[in-house]
């Protein structure tokens, strides 16, 4: 075997994963453990869900273990003492900032607020009630039109609806979330076509499926348990279709823990076809099978005629596209797309599903548009078994987008909470997070608050991004554990830390929503750090303090105080979002629950003539620059989950170090470069040293990890969604042998 080929096989899961998840337990004990994953609460991880009323390790369909080793490493970073506060008397921030991400993360949980003064080069311990004070305080003293307010998905419902609310009766529509970095363009094209920007399926609708396209996404990293739902569709006879420029090993091949006959023999199937065509030509693509199926008369005119509009203007602008054309910018030839249409429309129930392949990029909600599109062709929308599935990348990011952690509220639900609360609420346009970042950038920002998250490390343009922060002249976070955001960007200004109760630690029960629109109850409970707060008590704390010189607080009937209870809150979510009704008394009732109106087993959709739109796209794809011949997608490792680091290698793809760039054998081979050797990556935003890996991607593209490739990744966005294009960077790569 030369230096750079590739080891034969790699299988995604299997007995190596089962032992480093009996390791991961056995470091946080196994009796933390065990009642950390069989409380009644939701994971931790992906949108995917599990946990909840019927158990941590039960999924919505009863079926049990439902657990993957994601859940077990979110869990073990909660799971730690607190930090010793010697440590921050000892080293200095500068000292902090040398730490990796995995070291940060494996410090310990914070247990005492923290305090950073004007000019200081240390984190000083400060109490709550000073912490709570000074943010108030801090926050009067600014425009509210000069902050914004951030939330991840790591937290519930319950505090981001109070977040929001906070920032809405202070005076800003400066209010986002982690989606604006993820399935923004999902939402937004999602909406344009079936008027819903959510999942269409259910969970059990997985199961009735006989084909599942998965398309720029890795679940074998990043959604194990959805793993377990393509090797069930394989084991009926069904077809896994995988588009991917990333040959992904446990894509391929996975062995399934849960399954002994997939242990047994090393590892199940998984995609029965996978399709890689070149990085960001995934638009094109979609438009080729969609021309294929056209041509062929293999759609659905029944559904078309019936429950559709716009197809006539789809059919003559994918009549315009030469096949010529759609083969060069994928890669794919004609005959190869001929066949996965034909191989869609033998299907009887198609599942298309998608990750940040498809919405990390200036094309994003194009991309998501024409996936729509196809389903639409196919008459796969609006009945059981079938449909469209946004694979969310965080336990609750779509509960806060529920919720109204957005710049901008429905009329309907501004118009209820201002009626209920007696209060005129602010109809400025709000800022989105990397709108929120640019204003920072211009000095138009003098105050923000981060309910948990890593707003530094999850952003695009590291280097204008920490000046971004550095900018604003006091920053309040919130959070379980520390990470690079808590160092970095932190400038001359205040910067307060506080710890926050893990959603297993909240005194309270809270609810999360998963990617399926189902909402679970979490009962919390568990006692582990003593210093830390639940995150509601912290907000409303702040809000109380915040709005108590307001004129309209005080002389209205609304009790801020009231809000220091979650049954409150839900009260008051249920009467301003008649969706999540059933959150009122689910305290009581324990009643988990799917949110009518998303789940579509009938083709009307929330438009206003109830038919779904076909779209045609609003942009061109990139041009070439031959100054920065590659292509570059930024991805995440087995071992990672965000930005949080628990590995430091790839297992998935051949051990790679968080230092990897990825590269077609062949365009290593021209270069004259081996694996491991050191080689440099350019882009027009900054440089990057790598050591070069062989893998299987398609020449002229290269992979590299984020958080650490975010030096190279400018500002370019989606210009409907606002979605920074992680995922399409054009570089340059250099040998940096002796000599060269």
């Amino acid at each position: 075997m030369s230096q750079q080929d590739e080891p034969i096989t790699i299988v995604g899961g299997g007995p190596k994963k089962v032992l480093y998840t009996l390791k991961t337990l056995a470091r946080i004990g196994l009796r933390d453990s065990a009642k950390a994953l069989r409380a009644n609460n939701t994971c931790k991880a992906c949108g995917l869900g599990m946990g909840g009323q019927r158990g941590g390790m039960t999924n919505e369909l009863g079926e049990f273990p439902s657990v993957c080793n994601k859940s077990v490493q979110a869990q073990s970073t909660d799971i730690q003492p607190p930090i010793p506060a010697e440590l921050f008397q000892k080293h200095t921030l500068n000292d902090f900032q040398e730490l990796s991400a995995h070291e940060l993360e494996h410090l310990g949980r914070l247990g005492a607020p923290l305090y950073k003064a004007e000019n200081a080069e240390h984190y000083t311990p400060i109490s709550w009630d000073d912490a709570i004070e000074k943010t108030a305080s801090q926050f009067r003293q600014t425009e509210p039109a000069r902050s914004f307010f951030y939330a991840s998905g790591r937290s519930s419902n319950e505090a981001g609806f109070l977040l929001q609310l906070i920032a809405r009766l202070y005076g800003t529509n400066n209010v986002n979330n982690c989606s604006y970095y993820c399935h923004q363009a999902t939402g937004v094209g999602l909406n344009n076509t079936i008027g819903s920007g959510t999942a269409t399926v259910s969970l059990a609708d997985l199961g009735k499926s006989d084909c599942i396209v998965v398309i720029g996404a890795n679940p074998s990293s990043n959604h194990p348990r959805f793993i377990h739902q393509l090797m069930h569709c394989r084991e009926r006879g069904g077809q896994v279709i995988v588009i991917n420029p990333a040959r992904e090993p446990g894509l391929v091949k996975f062995a399934v823990p849960k399954s002994a006959k997939s242990m047994l023999k090393g590892g199940s199937e998984i995609a029965s076809d996978y399709v890689q065509p070149k990085i960001g030509s995934d638009l094109v693509l979609l438009q080729g099978i969609a021309k294929a199926l056209i041509s062929s008369g293999k759609i659905d005119n029944h559904f078309i005629d019936n429950f559709t509009e716009g197809f006539t203007e789809l059919t003559q602008s994918l009549d315009a596209i030469g096949w010529q054309t759609i083969t060069n910018a994928t890669g794919i030839i004609q005959q190869a797309i001929e066949q996965l249409a034909d191989k869609l429309a033998s299907a009887k129930n198609v599942v298309f599903a998608w990750g940040m392949g498809i919405t990390h990029h200036q094309h994003g909600v194009d991309n998501v548009e024409a996936i729509a599109n196809l389903a639409l062709l196919l008459g796969m929308i609006g009945r059981e078994g079938a449909g469209l599935l946004p694979l969310r990348g965080h336990s609750n990011v779509q509960g806060m987008g529920t919720v109204g952690v957005k710049p901008e509220l429905a009329g309907p639900v501004l118009k209820r909470l201002e009626q209920k609360l007696n209060f005129t609420l602010p109809t400025s346009k709000g800022l989105d997070t990397l709108a929120c970042l640019q204003a920072s950038f211009n000095g138009e920002v003098d105050a923000a608050l981060f309910l948990g998250g890593n707003l530094y490390s999850a952003s695009p343009n590291s280097e204008w991004t920490k000046a971004a922060l550095s900018n604003i002249d006091f920053k309040v976070y919130l959070t379980t554990t520390l990470n690079a955001g808590h160092f970095n960007g932190l400038g001359d200004g205040e910067v307060l830390v506080l710890p926050v109760c893990a959603r297993d630690e909240e005194s309270e029960p809270t609810t999360q929503e998963s990617m399926f629109n189902y909402v679970r109850l979490s009962d919390g409970g568990i006692s582990r750090i003593a210093g830390a707060k639940p995150e509601t008590s912290v907000l409303a704390a702040f809000g109380e303090k915040l709005l108590q010189a307001s004129s309209q607080v005080q002389n209205g009937a609304f009790d801020f105080a009231a809000l220091k209870s979650h049954d409150a809150i839900r009260q008051l979510i249920s009467e301003c979002l008649p969706e999540l009704a059933p959150l009122n008394n689910i305290s009581e009732s324990k009643q988990e629950f799917t949110i009518q109106g998303r789940v579509l087993h009938q083709p009307q959709f929330n438009t206003p003539n109830q038919k779904a739109r076909f779209r045609l796209p609003t942009s061109q794809l990139a041009t070439h620059d031959p100054q920065y011949p590659f292509l570059l997608a930024s991805i995440r490792s087995e071992g990672q989950f965000n930005s949080i680091i628990y590995e430091p290698t790839d297992s998935y793809r051949h051990h790679a170090p968080r230092n990897a760039v990825l590269m077609n054998k062949e365009d290593m081979a021209a270069m004259g470069v081996k694996r491991g050797d050191n080689v440099l990556l350019q882009s027009s935003e900054g440089r990057l040293q790598c050591v070069a890996h062989p893998f299987d991607v398609p020449t002229g593209n290269a992979l590299a990890y984020y958080p650490e490739a975010n030096v190279l990744i400018g500002l370019a966005s989606d210009a409907r969604s606002k979605t920074p294009a992680f995922k399409s960077v054009p570089v340059a790569i250099t040998s940096m042998a002796v000599g060269v």
